[in-house]
């Protein structure tokens, strides 16, 4: 692949040139922190939308006349085309330009954005979120790619890391800012605020991000793409729907064990051709490996922790929705104040990935287990849940760049785009283990507590006939978060400590082979 005025060089080339940009100053992209500012607004954008629309159901059901059923589809469509998608729209990204992927992206999101805003009816807000999507898929997993393309390793780790905060901003974000766009606006313009970002986002892609794709031009491989999106559809599916339908039921079973035939058909098919999508041969790789448990793990207590505590706050506490989010965001502040100060990215350097893997999946640990402890009551007490969520923060933005960019050092540059796709449906996967896992550890414990027919905990305190018989299941309610908060905390420690180790492990091994070429 030719390399233009302007435009970073080849992934060939940054390999050949790996030993020269280790000795001497940074030789990234002349534009790098531009270009990155511009991805970092499109990823927000796309994180922006998996959570903006929970503030928005009562309007939404009152004015669209939307069943529960899709209410569940205007959430679900998004997320779940998105988390279906990404391995191919990174194969896709690869092969065909990340750039021109971007671009398309974007175009596909903004149009998909002024869909919903303007739709008139609950299945075209469906359609619409499905759309966007699409471009979800393709801007989650080129952002990363060009990423890794345009920045040389002496600044990539910070970089991933600006990348990981944003990342923990927008998942945080979307309730806040879909509240305050609901104090003085209808329900469409939390999408169609969209536009004026995809346009400017897009317009500044196209003049200075540089085009780069795999050099070598491997065939497409259009069967795997049916088959991981089919895959992943079904297996995510399961997993988001789990919670309402309950986890045996046939339509939750079904879909969970159509998933897993149809990954278990994609990975024999990808082992038997010459150019696969996704090479294998990487779950070899003890350092890949050890990153893959890390980022499942980190995204298991996140998603797990959130889950429930956005259920405490309100259910238990009474908190609006608005006034949740502002209670859980300082988790995600304090991801963003040490990511932008390069914290995480130092402690890499000073310490290594392993050690500062070991580090933040600890202190993610130790968050859970204050919350659980000292946050989970129903007095109201909200200092135990603050230091927990700081503390699960910091553990955050320590562990979350060194592990995002394991996985990306242990694939080749020229696969950056299927990194990057196997990075965010890791995350995907992780965050509904963790409401999956730790939902289940909730609800055992509180019906081991209260006996009682409904299925919810706001069922069952509507269908309380005392003062007293209400405080029992809520205190049942809190006993069970502070279980599930401590399962969770013990499964990220011990996660934590095995990705350590295999890292740790891996970098030896490399060093012997070192030493003796």
């Amino acid at each position: 692949m030719s390399t233009s005025q302007g435009e970073s060089p080849s992934p060939s080339q940054g390999l050949g040139q790996s030993h020269s940009r280790s000795q001497g100053q940074s030789q990234g992209h002349p534009q790098r922190w531009l270009i990155l500012g511009v991805i970092l607004l499109a990823t927000l954008t796309v994180l922006i939308d998996n959570t903006v629309l929970n503030v928005a159901i009562p309007s939404l059901t009152e004015e669209l006349d939307a069943s529960t059923a899709d209410i569940q589809w205007m959430i679900n469509a998004y997320s779940l085309v998105q988390s279906g998608l990404l391995l191919t729209a990174g194969s896709a990204a690869d092969r065909y330009g990340r750039k021109k992927m971007l671009a398309t992206g974007l175009v596909l999101f903004g149009v998909g954005s002024v869909t919903a805003g303007l739709a008139q009816s609950a299945t075209q807000l469906i359609a619409a979120r499905a759309g966007m999507g699409v471009g979800g898929a393709l801007l989650m997993t080129t952002t990363l790619a060009v990423v890794v393309q345009i920045f040389d390793e002496t600044e990539r780790v910070k970089a991933i890391g600006l990348w990981s905060t944003v990342n923990s901003l927008g998942f945080a974000a979307g309730p806040l800012l879909g509240g305050v766009m609901l104090e003085h606006f209808w329900w469409g313009a939390i999408f169609l605020i969209n536009l004026p970002v995809a346009v400017l986002a897009l317009v500044a892609v196209l003049k200075l991000v540089p085009e780069s794709k795999n050099p070598q031009g491997d065939r497409p491989d259009l069967l795997g793409a049916v088959l991981s999106t089919i895959g992943m559809t079904a297996v995510v599916y399961a997993i988001i729907s789990g919670p309402e339908h309950g986890w045996t039921s046939l339509q939750v079973l079904g879909s969970g064990a159509v998933g897993i035939a149809v990954l278990a058909a994609f990975v024999r098919w990808e082992l038997s051709i010459e150019h696969p999508m996704l090479d294998m041969h990487f779950f070899r790789n003890e350092r890949f490996i050890g990153a893959v448990a890390g980022a499942i793990l980190v995204a298991f207590g996140m998603g797990g922790s959130l889950f429930l505590l956005t259920q405490h706050l309100q259910f238990v506490l009474g908190y609006e929705p608005l006034e949740a989010g502002l209670r859980i965001a300082p988790m995600a502040l304090s991801v963003v104040a040490l990511n932008l100060v390069g914290v995480g990215a130092r402690i890499v350097g000073k310490v290594g990935t392993p050690a500062a893997i070991a580090l933040g999946m600890t202190m993610l640990s130790a968050g859970l287990a204050a919350i659980a402890l000292f946050g989970g009551g129903t007095d109201g007490g909200y200092g135990g849940m603050l230091l927990g969520l700081v503390v699960m923060g910091a553990g955050i933005a320590v562990a979350m760049p060194a592990m995002a960019n394991a996985i990306m050092s242990a694939i080749p540059p020229e696969k950056a785009g299927v990194g990057a796709g196997v990075n965010g449906t890791l995350s995907e996967f992780g965050l509904g283990l963790g409401v999956a896992v730790l939902g289940a550890v909730l609800n055992s414990r509180f019906a081991a507590l209260v006996s009682v027919a409904a299925a919810s905990l706001p069922a069952a305190l509507a269908s309380a006939e005392s003062a007293g018989e209400r405080a029992r299941i809520t205190d049942a309610f809190a006993s069970g978060l502070e279980t599930s908060q401590l399962v969770g905390a013990i499964a990220v420690l011990l996660g934590g400590l095995l990705a350590a180790a295999l890292l740790r492990r891996a970098e030896r091994a490399d060093s012997a082979v070192t030493v003796a070429v």
